[in-house]
């Protein structure tokens, strides 16, 4: 524990930080370092990161210290902001970066703090959940509540420009293949937590490449695909009929690449649809446990997978729709725009 005086002028520092201007990168210029890393480049990389990442990371502490409702003071909100601010104290104590041994610590002690952060959503979403239960479920939120949904879609796109900045595009990204790694993820789930999980089937062209961010097809086709399964294993576990498969097609196409995920799994009421993009929508009976003894991923509870799944897509201007035909099942359609050589600084 840092004593009252270092936690002070912590404090002091990150809001100091936190009211400088951010510097905005173009996609072009990403695509172009992602393609042709050179020694020279990763130091010049290393050094703006040095100098916008404590920006950044500042601006989402100081932001998680106003949110409306008391969410503020929920346990898995305070965990999150100590994650920001520590983050922000290692990049901050880390000398200058003058040379490709600098360059090439700094870069580990990054891919650490990244994983640090790898649960920021979840465990925003579970102070949510506490937030909810204090609250007395839906039927008790005031008025007003969703400035909570509009401050966490801001939150949310900002956290993506930070891991975009220590991430890389990939210029040939499959998206069969990504889509099979994320179906075969999310069925592991359904095992896990039924004991089987329904098929799923994918057509499209396996050699059809273009460029986007792998882990963020990953993340949203994970979500689609694991909410997918889910609502066709609970229709059909005590029917006789066979479980039907989720489709996956993958569609080539002259302005956007679109991903639809189909399935039989019953649909959603046409009173619900509107919900389902808010982060305090959850169709789990029995959310994922408050106190934290949960262990993994879990198929249905946290009410993010969605509209984080849109968020992802919309940061590059595409979009995530979701048809329902209460009775039968659901179609996702996830559009990807292609991504170019836009000049426009990134969120």
């Amino acid at each position: 524990m840092a004593s009252e005086p270092v936690a002070r002028a912590v404090a002091e520092e990150v809001a100091r930080w936190g009211a400088m201007r951010q510097t905005g990168v173009s996609l072009r210029y990403m695509m172009e370092f992602g393609a042709r890393p050179t020694e020279r480049t990763l130091l010049l990389a290393a050094q703006f990161l040095h100098k916008e990442l404590p920006i950044r990371i500042a601006r989402r502490a100081l932001d998680l210290d106003s949110l409306p409702f008391g969410l503020s003071t929920k346990p898995a909100i305070l965990k999150v902001k100590d994650w920001y601010v520590e983050s922000f104290r290692k990049i901050r104590s880390f000398p200058e970066v003058r040379n490709q041994k600098d360059e090439l610590a700094f870069t580990q002690m990054i891919k650490m703090i990244r994983v640090r952060h790898t649960n920021v959503v979840p465990a925003i979403a579970l102070g949510v959940q506490q937030l909810k239960k204090d609250l007395g479920g839906p039927k008790a939120f005031p008025p007003g509540i969703h400035e909570i949904h509009q401050f966490l879609d801001r939150f949310y796109m900002s956290r993506i420009g930070i891991r975009m900045l220590i991430g890389l595009i990939n210029t040939k990204m499959s998206p069969m293949t990504v889509a099979r790694i994320a179906s075969e993820d999310a069925r592991a789930i359904c095992m896990r937590e039924y004991g089987s999980s329904p098929d799923v089937d994918i057509y499209g062209d396996p050699g059809f490449t273009f460029p986007y961010v792998t882990p963020h097809l990953h993340l949203m086709i994970f979500e689609l695909v694991k909410n997918s399964l889910r609502a066709v294993q609970e229709r059909y576990m005590d029917s006789d009929k066979l479980a039907p498969p989720v489709r996956i097609i993958v569609a080539d196409g002259a302005e956007d690449v679109t991903i639809k995920i189909s399935d039989e799994g019953g649909g959603i009421p046409r009173s619900g649809l509107s919900r389902i993009f808010t982060y305090l929508y959850s169709t789990a009976e029995n959310p994922p446990d408050l106190d934290g003894h949960n262990e993994g991923v879990t198929m249905a509870g946290y009410g993010y997978g969605i509209p984080i799944s849109r968020l992802y897509a919309r940061y590059f201007g595409g979009d995530l729709q979701i048809i329902s035909m209460e009775g039968y099942g659901t179609d996702a359609y996830l559009h990807l725009s292609r991504l170019g050589d836009s000049e426009e600084p990134l969120p």
